[in-house]
């Protein structure tokens, strides 16, 4: 299917423009006039507000945080989210975390990573997991259970360590391994241990590849930006926007959301990402593929890193937030969840989210001021970005009579994103979300989308509305 978007795009009227001979991200809207305020309807009752949200610095996998567990990260973005807002651990209703990559000795995280925290052994917690968009779910869940009723004050986040992941024995040897426990004679063990063959020993790594396919995310990927035309020069181009405005905004002290970490053992107080780093067109242009060789177009420099990272948020009703004399940062107005074919359209839930956000809500692309996209590769956001600006895709793939059109990039990811930032998978979705609320302070915005896409073909888009309260620190 791959070959046949690729063909039929080509014979679209549909070009994105994407660099200017500059070499400058050029502006993709039809129009950069001023938006008029809008402000969003509340479809739960209760004005779901997010109060505020932390993040540890996203550090490259095999650094800083190595030698901690998952659940030291969690804590301390648990904690983290307690001393930004003041509110009382004591208070908290309900916490939901998420994590890909799980560590079998913390498999419900989040009650662990809450209990380490020093929370309240009477607070009940729940681990979800949806690829990279998990500490979407987290927060989703969390309007869920306050718009039932349920519960009021709930804290969601999440958390991804790739400096440990599980490895175990492979199937041959765990089998062996469970028919040993229950041999009760020596002759029964002996038997078993005769049986052991070299294959035995090959251990099981995981990898970030589709289950139903097989394929690596990488390989999905070089093949999205091949049937959408995303060159490597236009990959690169983007990358080393995402790596300038993320070391801007560093530099400006706009990441409010990150909190400072000091690790038991590392002399030090960990204050800022590491992965940001700024190159120049030449050093990335030198880069091999990383996947499909030779030809293929993803390389280290334009795809998103493995990170090690926690994130924490805080929502509530707002009526709850007034009484606790808290200022919110934005309404949690509304989100939805797409999938679609995980072989070849495996990156592409933004692309069919976001219009269907956009029209439940009752609003177009010039109502958005602020863009939020995860970064998974760069020929991933650009492969998007042509989807919904393609005729013919919005047809024959999307159920639409025409295009959805495309952000203006003036407004998208200005602070960088997870080319840059990094991508700890379950954590992202809360930096979205912060990033988004923030930005909108900073830049005068009303309405801000985030979206992302995710292992399985899923994806994920939400609006959020600036709270009259917020301010971005």
């Amino acid at each position: 299917m791959a070959s046949y978007i690729a063909r039929n795009l080509v014979k679209s009227p549909t070009t994105l423009g994407f660099i200017q001979q500059t070499g400058a991200i050029r502006t993709l809207s039809v129009s950069s006039q001023l938006n008029a305020r809008k402000s969003l309807p509340d479809r739960t009752g209760k004005n779901i507000v997010l109060v505020d949200g932390v993040r540890t610095p996203f550090l490259l996998s095999g650094t800083d945080y190595s030698k901690l567990m998952p659940h030291d990260l969690a804590r301390q973005a648990l904690l983290g989210i307690i001393k930004k807002t003041g509110v009382p651990k004591e208070i908290v209703d309900y916490i939901i975390y998420g994590s890909v990559i799980q560590e079998v000795k913390t498999s419900n995280i989040a009650r662990e990573a809450a209990l380490a925290a020093g929370y309240s052994d009477k607070t009940p917690a729940h681990t979800v997991t949806m690829a990279c968009i998990s500490s979407n779910v987290a927060m989703t869940t969390g309007i869920g259970l306050i718009a039932s009723g349920v519960y009021d004050i709930i804290v969601a986040g999440g958390v991804e360590f790739m400096s440990d992941v599980p490895i175990r024995h492979n199937r041959k040897m765990r089998s062996l391994m469970l028919r040993a426990n229950k041999a009760k004679t020596l002759p029964q063990r002996l038997q078993l241990i005769a049986s052991i063959r070299p294959d035995f020993f090959i251990p099981e790594l995981p990898a970030v590849a589709e289950f139903s396919s097989g394929e690596t995310m990488g390989h999905s990927a070089d093949r999205l930006a091949a049937a959408f035309g995303a060159s490597r020069k236009e990959q690169d181009d983007f990358a080393l926007r995402s790596h300038t405005l993320a070391q801007q905004a560093q530099e400006k002290g706009y990441l409010t959301d990150l909190l400072p970490v000091r690790i038991t053992g590392i002399d030090k107080t960990i204050e800022k990402d590491n992965g940001i780093r700024v190159s120049t067109p030449d050093q990335l242009a030198k880069l091999k593929p990383a996947f499909i060789k030779p030809y293929g177009t993803i390389t280290a420099a334009n795809a998103s890193f493995l990170t090690d990272g926690a994130s924490a948020a805080l929502i509530m009703p707002e009526a709850k937030a007034k009484a606790l004399g808290l200022k919110p940062k934005a309404y949690l107005r509304d989100f939805i969840y797409v999938s679609q074919d995980p072989i070849d359209q495996l990156l592409l839930g933004p692309a069919y989210a976001t219009p269907k956000v956009l029209q439940k809500a009752g609003l177009s692309l010039k109502d958005i001021d602020v863009w939020e996209f995860h970064e998974a590769f760069a020929g991933q956001i650009i492969a998007n970005l042509k989807a919904m600006d393609s005729d013919w895709f919005a047809q024959n793939y999307m159920g639409r009579q025409s295009k959805v059109g495309t952000p203006d990039m003036d407004k998208f990811n200005k602070w960088g994103g997870s080319l840059s930032i990094g991508h700890p998978f379950a954590a992202t979705g809360v930096r979205l979300a912060m990033h988004t609320a923030n930005r909108m302070v900073r830049e005068d915005g009303q309405v801000g989308l985030v979206a992302a896409c995710a292992a399985g073909g899923q994806g994920v888009a939400m609006l959020l509305e600036r709270h009259p309260d917020a301010n971005p620190n």
